[in-house]
């Protein structure tokens, strides 16, 4: 063999050495996804629902029933205090006045008849030429005659008021947000006053009303700030606070809630009566705290299959034999979803706390090692770390690595390790 045949297979055997000596010193992949423990601010809020309106809003309507003969004011109108607003047709009106004083002179007039024949009684009765009962029947005569006077008075003066009730003004300023009738058309006013105008006080300042469920509702504070959104404006987040909790609650489908209140600023007119409001309240914020994600509570390590059938029967004595003819199921399977935020696992809730959770982090020898923690208020994402062993740079578990190969080799519709799931 010659010289130059050895050395290429020296050269060969030699990057194949290293080859393999590269691969073997190869770290292993990390077999857990982890999220490093930190710092931060943490909000807990209460979402709802609610609608815009006006601070004061009135509605305009009529006591009397007609014909409205006359609009002054339409959509949109700028109105003041005693401005008019609308005509019903009077002439019903003007006739049951002028009859109501017809009535009045008449009742006048036998007042007077029934005077002259009390005071003739009286001096035929001083002078002994007349009885005493036609004395007392000209005496009540004139008595009713005056109570007559007074009645049609008094149908005079109802008669003016409903002629006046024709005018239809406005209580107070502000602008018309809707109006019901058309010029024609009849109000009746037989059992309730019919809405004809809704008039809005100020709409730079607006409220909403917003139903908050009664198991979030003891969390909310007057004063607390909110935020909120409207379909018009995506993009844009407006801002208030709860100026009110009021104790009416609605019963809808068996769900109980309650009307809060937030107050706004609507210096720009940009926000309309009836809109809708999805509100965020912010009920309890922590800043510069530990803080953990909310998977990591979530998360427990699978429990290895047992290898045989003494061990399986062994775990199934200790569990009582809740789990029947298979593996014990996953410890961390069954986790209690707590107010506030994401669930903590086996937490208590109290008020804005809970107590013992577990969260794991990963050991410097790769596996997860549990560590109990106590938790606070969460925003759905984070949840605030009240005290343990976990401090910020800790690396916690959130899950497993998946793999491609893990999920191609996963049985349809089973996840695979680390919550891939294979789809065909």
């Amino acid at each position: 063999m010659s010289k130059k045949a050895v050395w290429a297979i020296i050269v060969v055997a030699a990057i194949v050495g290293l080859y393999f000596a590269i691969i073997g010193r190869k770290k292993p992949e990390p077999k857990y996804r982890t999220v490093t423990v930190d710092q931060g601010k943490i909000t807990q809020t209460v979402t709802a629902s609610g609608t815009l309106s006006a601070v004061i809003t009135v509605q305009v309507g009529s006591q009397v029933s007609g014909i409205i003969s006359r609009l002054h004011a339409d959509f949109n109108s700028q109105v003041k205090k005693g401005d008019l607003l609308a005509e019903l047709d009077p002439t019903p009106f003007e006739a049951q006045v002028e009859q109501q004083r017809a009535t009045l002179l008449k009742a006048q007039v036998d007042t007077l008849n029934a005077q002259i024949t009390f005071n003739r009684q009286k001096r035929l009765l001083d002078e002994g030429l007349a009885a005493q009962s036609d004395f007392d029947a000209a005496k009540a005569a004139y008595d009713g005659a005056k109570a007559q006077v007074e009645q049609a008075k008094a149908s005079l003066s109802q008669a003016l008021t409903n002629l006046k009730y024709t005018k239809i003004v406005s209580p107070i300023d502000g602008i018309v947000v809707a109006r019901q009738y058309d010029v024609g058309q009849t109000v009746a006013a037989s059992f309730q006053a019919p809405v004809i105008f809704i008039i809005a006080q100020d709409l730079t300042k607006m409220q909403v009303s917003a139903d908050v469920s009664e198991s979030d509702i003891g969390q909310v504070k007057v004063g607390e700030p909110v935020r909120f959104t409207v379909d018009a404006y995506p993009e844009r987040e407006f801002r208030g606070s709860v100026s009110q909790i009021r104790l009416n609650a609605t019963v809808n489908q068996n769900v109980v809630t309650y009307p809060v209140i937030v107050g706004v600023a609507n210096p720009d007119l940009s926000l309309r009566p009836t809109m809708t409001a999805n509100v965020t309240i912010d009920v309890a914020t922590q800043s510069n705290v530990l803080r953990v994600p909310n998977a990591a509570l979530r998360w427990k390590p699978e429990e290895k299959v047992a290898s045989s059938t003494e061990q399986r029967a062994a775990k199934m004595a200790q569990s009582g034999g809740a789990q029947s003819g298979g593996a014990p199921a996953a410890a961390g399977s069954q986790l209690s979803q707590t107010r506030g935020g994401a669930p903590g696992a086996a937490g208590k809730w109290t008020g804005t706390k809970r107590t013992q959770s577990t969260a794991y982090v990963l050991a410097p020898n790769g596996e997860p090692k549990p560590v109990e923690v106590r938790t606070g208020i969460s925003d759905g994402r984070y949840t605030e770390v009240v005290s343990g062993d976990l401090k910020p740079g800790d690396p916690v578990i959130i899950g497993l690595v998946t793999a491609k190969a893990d999920a191609i080799g996963a049985p349809p519709g089973r996840a695979a390790p680390g919550g891939a799931t294979r789809r065909f």
